[in-house]
């Protein structure tokens, strides 16, 4: 027998904020924590901006929560953020209690650590033969052993976040990370919630953590014309679905979630926050950085989720509304993405697509890449819990080929009619499209 999966914890690290409660009401007064880049001199950098983390401090989250604490402070930027949204995460869930951690597991989309940009430059120069045009093996070698870090080094290994997580929670379940770019964090849900489904654990800690204000990390996406040049309004820079978009805004963060069979939850005392229903992936099969034109795989991992979770997208209900309530934009502010995300949602919905509510909170939190889908599925059950659906800032002059509700610039209040049914998507570079879809926990 399939098991349901609920939802019993959450935690996250934003630009906005650590704590849910308080980054929501941000969110909805349509704040946003874009500036200056301040981890590295970005002047000469196109893009030299960026919606950073401030002011974190890993004490301030693991300090009286996690016996010996201090022992993650050499952990990548990343991994930390992941640790501190663990942190809040199981409390909430009111783990570990007697839950057997045998039966508890992870599944993370993290994986890039920390950077040491500097000193490899400088073995690369220091080894560099101009005359010949070659690196000297030799020299380079010793200067990266004099050079490089151990403990940096060894951070930069697709498992250290969930390593780390699972020392520090005393997981020993289940362990899996991936790395599928901007879906990565979706994907780790939904591949988590599986494993529940099918009886291998029990519950399950899962989400994304990331971060890419580096070097190489904005050059990367500067180089591919993905981000958002607008050095003289950083502020304003994140505008998805606007017609005056030109890319996205880097963010960072972490988001985790506690998914949990809801026989274990219920059967402990839980308190389902709500129903982790349906999950959807596929893949593009066409570009490394383009996605199919007509969003066929966009459409094929929405439709894999609303049929998971007993849902026919082209059905409306007896009161006319449609069957999903909000759907959580991928939304980057790219050209492509936001009018092929537009037409998928089109194709999906049919005649009842421009009845849906649909925003992206890149326009406030900037993009978390692996961490993307994780916060943003936290945003839904925010929804589903506040009745107050997040907008999409910036958004003054329409796009013809983006014609749907987005949201525009103020949130909105449904605490009428009520916000029941969500659903979250996340494309990712390389052709990776996950959604998942969550709904009201009824037992």
């Amino acid at each position: 027998m399939t098991r349901r999966v609920v939802i019993t914890g959450m935690g996250w690290v934003t630009p906005l904020g650590c704590d849910v409660d308080a980054a929501w009401q941000r969110l909805l007064r349509g704040e946003n924590a874009v500036g200056p880049v301040t981890r590295f001199d970005a002047s000469t950098f196109a893009t030299n901006f960026a919606a950073e983390v401030r002011d974190f401090r890993l004490a301030d989250h693991l300090a009286g929560r996690v016996e010996g604490w201090e022992r993650f402070q050499s952990a990548g930027i990343g991994t930390q953020f992941a640790l501190a949204s663990g942190a809040v995460a199981v409390r909430q869930a009111g783990l570990p209690g007697t839950v057997n951690l045998e039966r508890v597991g992870i599944y993370m989309g993290a994986g890039e650590g920390p950077t040491d940009v500097e000193n490899l430059a400088a073995a690369n120069i220091r080894a560099w033969d101009a005359a010949t045009r070659t690196l000297k093996d030799r020299e380079w070698t010793a200067e990266a052993l004099r050079l490089l870090r151990v403990q940096t080094e060894a951070e930069q290994e697709p498992n250290a976040a969930i390593a780390h997580m699972a020392d520090a929670f005393g997981c020993r379940g289940p362990s899996a990370n991936c790395m599928t770019a901007c879906a990565a964090g979706t994907q780790a849900i939904g591949e988590a919630s599986e494993i529940i489904r099918r009886g291998d654990a029990d519950v399950m800690l899962a989400g994304g953590a990331h971060s890419m204000i580096h070097p190489l990390g904005m050059t990367g996406f500067i180089r591919l014309t993905a981000m958002s040049s607008r050095r003289d309004s950083p502020d304003t820079a994140a505008r998805p679905f606007d017609q005056t978009r030109d890319g996205f805004v880097m963010g960072e963060g972490a988001g985790v979630l506690v998914l949990e069979s809801a026989e274990h939850a219920l059967a402990r005392g839980a308190t389902p926050l709500c129903e982790l229903a349906g999950y959807g992936s596929s893949a593009d099969a066409f570009r490394i950085t383009d996605i199919q034109e007509d969003g066929r795989g966009a459409v094929a991992a929405m439709t894999l989720a609303c049929r998971q979770a007993g849902i026919d997208p082209g059905r409306a209900a007896a009161d006319g509304r449609p069957p999903v309530h909000y759907i959580s934009a991928h939304g980057t502010g790219t050209k492509e993405n936001d009018k092929i995300e537009t037409r998928a949602v089109k194709a999906l919905f049919g005649d009842l697509a421009r009845k849906v509510p649909f925003s992206s909170v890149k326009s406030m939190f900037g993009h978390l890449i692996q961490a993307a889908g994780a916060v943003e599925l936290m945003t839904c059950v925010q929804a589903i819990r506040t009745g107050w659906l997040p907008p999409t800032m910036n958004l003054h002059t329409p796009d013809p080929e983006c014609d749907l509700d987005y949201i525009p610039n103020a949130a909105r209040d449904c605490r009428g009619t009520g916000v029941d049914v969500c659903l979250s998507n996340s494309f990712g570079f390389g052709g990776q499209n996950d959604s998942a879809l969550v709904k009201r926990f009824v037992g």
